[in-house]
C-alpha cells in the first residue's frame, strides 16, 4: 500500500513531464525518473534500503536520489556506501541532504 506522502514525493521528484513508477528491465519499478532520464529518485519509507539502493543502481541514471525519513538518513548513507553507489540522500520534507 502506498501512502499519500509517498505518492506526493514521487510526483514532486518526477516533475511536470517526468515518470512515476518507471519500469526497470528486471520487473521492478523505480519511484520517479525525470523527463530527461538523468535523475532517478527512490522514496523509501519502510526501511528496505538495500532494495531501494539496488533499484537506483539498476536505473542507469547519472543523478541518484534516495529519499527517506529523517531518522533513516544515516542508515541510507551507509547502505549507499556499502553498495558503492554515489548520489544524494535527502529527507522527506527536502530540508536536509547528504551527498554520498
Amino acid at each position: 500500500m502506498t501512502t499519500h506522502s509517498h505518492k506526493n514525493c514521487q510526483k514532486k521528484a518526477a516533475g511536470k513531464n517526468g515518470f512515476t513508477e518507471y519500469p526497470l528491465g528486471n520487473g521492478q519499478r523505480l519511484d520517479a525518473l525525470s523527463a530527461n532520464k538523468r535523475k532517478a529518485t527512490e522514496v523509501e519509507r519502510c526501511g528496505n534500503l538495500s532494495q531501494a539502493v539496488s533499484r537506483l543502481k539498476k536505473s542507469g541514471a547519472s543523478q541518484r536520489v534516495l529519499q527517506v525519513p529523517q531518522r533513516d538518513m544515516n542508515a541510507a548513507v551507509k547502505a549507499m556506501k556499502s553498495a558503492g553507489l554515489s548520489g544524494t540522500v535527502k529527507n522527506m520534507s527536502d530540508t536536509k541532504r547528504i551527498s554520498v
